[in-house]
């Protein structure tokens, strides 16, 4: 434990009401978020002599501050501290992170937000709600919050374009807001009855609905009260529906299997007493983590998602017993404002779901865990071969992609002990060189990796090097360079392809010695290397292709005299795209807003060759 922080002078100051407390190291970052019914009791556990798990080791030998936050109750305390973990992440907590490949409805950040299908990453500005088992799913979802909420789906280039409302405002599916037929001020306040409708409020969504209903009569705006009773008449249908839906079998069946590090949480979607969809989650957990605390972590994060989707039942069958689970299904119930009920011993056809739950969360961890011995194999086998004296914890290989010199692009991919290191993956931009002098681009990529690192830094055991003698020659000098004050230079290799080209027949050449070697094209350390190169080969071509393409949508534009990147960005978002600029005739283009009939001529002239 740091001498920094004084234990015994903190716990004196600790109160023992319920609570939340986050630990800090040495540079100021939370590395755990903890909740307490009795925060004094909980905190003193960290701080006695003998210390029986491993992990809390660790974690109180890197404390250097402890903040705490009081709360009312135990309840109050877990969802402050699922709020805490979401903001900071920390590294001791057990962590769910977005999965980017399951489908969400996004109610998105604009004037006049519309609902949409979103699968990927979270770019766009908005409210998120899910994740949902499948697309089915979402577009079933969709056509409900059509018929219930007059809200846009059209995407913003046919919203934009519109001069008169289209077949959805007619068949009373949206209310226009695209040629004004509602004030921006309605509009707001139907987007927030679908968002509250998303999380599951029906009755708060009814009630304002009501009120809306009753103020509308009283000033006797009758045809607007009308239209408040038509849309509280079909909630109302909805919500009894769904009550109807929870007696005939909705709930979750969540398998659990938990081994060498490694958690799976299986999730059964059952509606209507039928697998409605299924995923598996992988939470992030760290080191001699018990499985109480990784139980508690996964289903308050999961079920206490600020934007959670609707689809949530009130019963939940998960295949393990933990202590916290009253607790859970109170602060559950609370933030849902509905009855929410977990559950451990069913007989039946629950059953039944629970043992198919916990037989595909069982073969999901052992998948892994045989895909994590592969690759450990491998890397040990690579150690043999090379002969290292020390274990190979991270690989890099650096590869070089452009066409005929144009929108070069240097990737660097990171490989450890469990595989492909995505989150340190890099593509460097490369500028200021000759086009296709790879020599140049190489020097210029690693000397932006290696430039200013130190011992405490992520260095590379190996450096591959995907290119000829003469690449290799300049990554060896920038590292000599860059890396001599380092207790452990990377050691570079060369992967040069064979003859032919054919893949198999790669030969290998140490940096420095320039020494070659080869290994037996079915040894899994051959394979290994292989799959280092082939992907930094396929990132660098990625970032190329990207680069290109932007750089081809914009230049043809740029070139034009009285063009700026504003006209640039109107003209393309107007019209959707380059190709649709350059298909453009002059009156279209004079549609664009700041473009005169002079500029749509100069334009239409540049793009067309006239």
């Amino acid at each position: 434990m740091p001498s920094s922080f004084n234990s015994k002078l903190f716990l004196k100051t600790v109160s023992s009401s319920p609570g939340v407390y986050r630990m800090y190291d040495d540079k100021g970052e939370v590395i755990y978020v903890g909740k307490a019914k009795d925060l004094k009791k909980r905190l003193s556990s960290y701080f006695r002599a003998n210390l029986p798990n491993v992990k809390t080791q660790a974690l109180v030998a890197r404390i250097a501050n402890v903040d705490v936050t009081l709360t009312h109750s135990e309840t109050d305390a877990l969802l402050l501290e699922n709020d805490y973990i979401k903001q900071y992440m920390p590294k001791y907590n057990v962590l769910l992170r977005d999965d980017k490949s399951y489908p969400y409805i996004l109610l998105s950040g604009h004037k006049h937000p519309r609902l949409a299908y979103h699968r990927g990453p979270k770019r766009e500005k908005g409210h998120y709600f899910g994740p949902y088992p499948n697309g089915g799913a979402v577009r079933e979802s969709l056509n409900l919050m059509q018929k219930l909420f007059p809200i846009r789906q059209c995407d913003d280039l046919y919203y934009k374009s519109r001069s008169r409302p289209c077949l959805q405002y007619q068949l009373e599916r949206c209310s226009a807001p695209c040629v004004g037929r509602i004030s921006d001020e309605d509009y707001a306040g139907q987007v927030k009855l679908a968002s509250l409708f998303l999380r599951g409020k029906d009755q708060q969504v009814i009630s304002e609905l009501v009120a809306k209903m009753d103020t509308a009569a009283n000033e006797m705006e009758y045809e607007s009260a009308a239209q408040y009773r038509d849309q509280i008449t079909a909630l109302r249908r909805v919500a009894e529906q769904q009550e109807v839906s929870n007696h005939k079998g909705d709930m979750d069946v969540i398998g659990v299997h938990y081994a060498s590090g490694i958690v799976c949480f299986h999730l059964l979607f059952i509606r209507d007493g039928k697998i409605f969809g299924s995923r598996s989650y992988y939470p992030t957990v760290p080191a001699e983590t018990e499985l109480e605390e990784v139980l508690v972590s996964f289903i308050g994060q999961f079920y206490l998602n600020a934007d959670i989707q609707r689809t949530i039942p009130k019963e939940v069958i998960i295949s393990e017993n933990f202590d916290e689970k009253k607790v859970l299904e109170e602060t559950i119930s609370s933030a849902l404002e509905r009855k929410f009920e977990i559950k451990t011993h069913v007989r039946g056809e629950r059953a039944n779901f629970l043992r198919l739950a916990v037989t595909n969360a069982s073969n999901a961890v052992n998948t892994r865990l045989s895909h994590k011995n592969t690759v450990e194999q491998r890397f040990q086998l690579l150690e043999e071969a090379l002969e290292f004296g020390h274990q190979i914890t991270r690989m890099e290989c650096f590869d070089i992609s452009h066409t005929m010199g144009e929108s070069t692009v240097a990737s660097c991919v990171v490989f450890n002990r469990e595989g492909p290191h995505k989150a340190d993956y890099r593509r460097y931009n490369i500028n200021g060189i000759t086009g296709g002098d790879d020599y140049a681009a190489m020097e210029q990529a690693l000397k932006r990796r290696f430039d200013k690192i130190d011992n405490n830094g992520k260095v590379p055991d190996i450096v591959f090097i995907d290119g000829g003698l003469g690449q290799l020659r300049i990554a060896q000098t920038i590292v000599d360079e860059k890396c001599v004050h380092l207790d452990r230079p990377p050691l570079l290799i060369g992967v040069t392809k064979g003859e032919g080209r054919k893949a198999g027949l790669e030969t290998f050449v140490f940096g420095g010695t320039e020494q070659t070697f080869e290994l037996a094209s079915d040894s899994p350390a051959f394979h290994l290397i292989l799959h280092i190169r082939d992907e930094s080969h396929r990132f660098a071509i990625t970032g190329h292709r990207n680069k290109r393409q932007k750089t081809r949508n914009t230049s043809t534009l740029e070139s034009i005299q009285g063009v700026g990147p504003k006209r640039r960005k109107l003209l393309l978002q107007h019209l959707g795209g380059i190709q649709e600029v350059k298909g453009a005739s002059v009156a279209e283009l004079t549609k664009v807003p700041g473009i005169s009939l002079e500029m749509a001529q100069t334009i239409h002239d540049a793009l067309r060759g006239g």
